[in-house]
């Protein structure tokens, strides 16, 4: 249990109650004074992607990286929350940090510095696509288009997929893609809509087909990994590498599913990618404890001596609120927003700490990697920063995603007036 945490029993036991008059909103305030006091801290350096003992160390130096460099596949959740912030709030400080961020990212990719992965659609959105579209920077958005490129280069013909993290040369490396891979299809569909240029968007349409076929089983529970052959592109085994087991099934992945299949229905209206969204999210809520946070693995339920990962609630949260905006069904669409409300209460009662202060991050009782004991009940960047996007998406009426590529083509400019609602933006959310 976590030196900070109020509860003297497992996580969700907390007795404040989430659904008190003014909840959200103190969530929201409690969150954006973390995000401040952690700008402060660490300036123009990155925090590690999870806190130890609820708080971010810098994240640490290698042969190839000073201590605090921009590396690794988490540091945009980080320029991320500021720019949500910003929407939240109008602080100019924190767009002025952010911008200082988008900078580093260009830097990072012209430099060709530690791209050898698929999540530059994580990095390069939250970095650089917010930066050109709330601020209209117009170096970031080059730095975005070069990141989609490389991230273009990822794509094995054969098999339809983008691979996933590793060096290509070594053929260990090639084959793979896993389900996370959905979230990081935004950034080629941008690139689309910002070129006119549709080979992006017609690999994204190939990939997606690719894992909705073979990572989304029978039962709609996810494979964490899939493999083909790298020549022939023949479909091989499906696998894990952060799950209880290759047959289970690992919850920020199942989390992942719900979300980038709805995104990708946004984009290309393709029914069989809602259908997939819906089918994640079903198997999701049915395999919730009580207190609705998930175990690290869905393959838990009530009573297992596992620890729990509060990231994949938030992740989740997101998109069933995505889900929930893009369905054709207003029954189903009720039921995906008010699932989203009831787990966004659940974190806010159980797993946030008990004042701003006590933490580093925004959302306690996370888990990176389970089976190599990483960063397991502990806080981390994307659970912090997909909390944040869901407070968000409840407290701002009509806001845009940076996960909507259409709306992101074109840059939108913030009011910055501190203390006050920044957005002049127009859009639709659950």
């Amino acid at each position: 249990m976590s030196s900070t945490d109020v509860r003297d029993s497992a996580p969700g036991a907390d007795p404040r109650p989430a659904d008190r008059p003014g909840a959200l909103a103190a969530a929201v305030d409690a969150a954006v004074a973390t995000v401040r006091r952690n700008a402060a801290a660490f300036g123009a350096l990155y925090p590690d992607s999870t806190t130890r003992d609820d708080r971010y160390p810098l994240r640490p130096a290698t042969d190839r990286f000073a201590e605090g460099a921009n590396r690794d596949w988490t540091t945009s959740f980080w320029p991320g929350m500021q720019w949500r912030a910003v929407e939240l709030t109008g602080d100019a400080d924190l767009r002025a940090a952010a911008l200082a961020h988008a900078a580093d990212f260009a830097r990072r990719v012209h430099a060709g510095e530690d791209l050898d992965t698929h999540d530059l659609g994580f990095l390069y959105t939250l970095s650089c696509v917010d930066a050109w579209r709330l601020a209209g920077d117009e170096a970031a958005r080059d730095a975005a288009l070069a990141a989609a490129d490389h991230l273009m280069t990822r794509f094995l013909p054969s098999a339809g997929i983008i691979q996933a993290w590793g060096d290509l040369s070594d053929p260990a490396q090639r084959g793979r893609t896993i389900v996370d891979s959905l979230m990081n299809m935004p950034l080629l569909t941008w690139a689309t809509q910002v070129t006119g240029d549709p080979r992006y968007a017609d690999v994204v349409a190939r990939h997606v087909v690719q894992v909705r076929t073979h990572l989304l089983r029978d039962d709609d529970s996810t494979f964490h990994t899939f493999y083909w052959d790298p020549e022939t592109g023949e479909p091989l085994r499906g696998g894990t590498e952060q799950g209880a087991g290759d047959d289970s099934c690992w919850a920020r992945g199942q989390a992942w599913g719900i979300f980038g299949f709805a995104l990708h229905h946004r984009t290309s209206g393709d029914p069989e990618s809602l259908r997939a969204s819906e089918r994640c999210a079903e198997y999701f809520l049915a395999h919730l404890p009580a207190d609705g946070v998930p175990f690290w693995d869905l393959v838990y339920s009530d009573g297992a001596d596992a620890p729990r990962d509060s990231s994949s609630g938030a992740i989740a949260a997101c998109g069933l609120l995505e889900l929930a905006s893009v369905s054709t069904d207003a029954d189903r669409a009720a039921r995906y927003a008010a699932a989203a409300r009831r787990m966004v209460a659940d974190l806010i009662a159980g797993y946030t700490p008990a004042a701003p202060e006590d933490a580093d991050a925004l959302l306690l009782h996370s888990v990176y990697d389970a089976p190599k004991n990483k960063g397991v009940d502990e806080g981390c960047l994307w659970g912090d920063y997909y909390y944040l996007e869901a407070l968000t998406r409840l407290t701002l009426p009509g806001w845009v995603s940076p996960w909507w590529p259409a709306a992101a083509a074109v840059p939108t400019r913030l009011t910055l007036t501190a203390g006050t609602t920044a957005t002049d933006t127009d859009g639709g959310t659950a």
